[in-house]
């Protein structure tokens, strides 16, 4: 493989991110900063920044887990200002917490030639963790700085973090 890096920003939307959104997950805002940075890193390291975003339709089956959010077309639905794509970014819709389920996100990669992901995001136990499963799964290696990902539970983001940093550990980090 290559050696190339990605950076992915997981749905930090106006709906899990703003104050009172549907589905606000309060902790996501005390990372944006951090992604902030991170990404900015990303992109004058020549690194792809790809945003994986719910994009559910209005009779989502998922909202029988949860309230309505992220609904395609809506403000919603939006990745936040402060971390808004920018042109050449990579913007992928998903209606499942794993963003490689029904999507291109394979595809981009491997047509960027990409061996590593850097993983950030909402929610840890959730889309990012699943996400990362998904990608080690299929030969990626993945890296989740903990200071670039919320849950809406302390407990739940230690539990996905402790799976990440040790069930997943063989493929997290490269072996040089």
């Amino acid at each position: 493989m290559a050696d190339k890096k990605a950076f992915l920003i997981i749905d930090m939307l106006n709906d899990f991110v703003k104050e009172g959104a549907p589905l606000e997950v309060p902790a996501a805002r005390g990372i944006v900063p951090n992604i902030a940075k991170r990404m900015k890193d990303a992109r004058n390291s020549n690194t792809s920044v790809i945003y994986l975003c719910d994009s559910h339709g209005k009779d989502d089956p998922e909202f029988k887990a949860w309230p309505r959010h992220a609904v395609k077309g809506t403000a919603g639905s939006r990745v936040i200002d402060e971390l808004k794509p920018e042109q050449g970014d990579i913007i992928i819709p998903k209606t499942s917490y794993s963003g490689f389920y029904n999507t291109d996100l394979n595809e981009k990669l491997k047509s960027l030639d990409v061996d590593e992901l850097i993983i950030t995001g909402c929610v840890t136990n959730i889309c990012v963790l699943y996400t990362s499963v998904d990608a080690l799964m299929r030969g990626y290696y993945v890296k989740v700085p903990e200071d670039c990902v919320a849950a809406l539970e302390r407990d739940d983001h230690l539990f996905a973090l402790k799976q990440i940093n040790k069930v997943l550990r063989p493929r997290t980090q490269k072996q040089r």
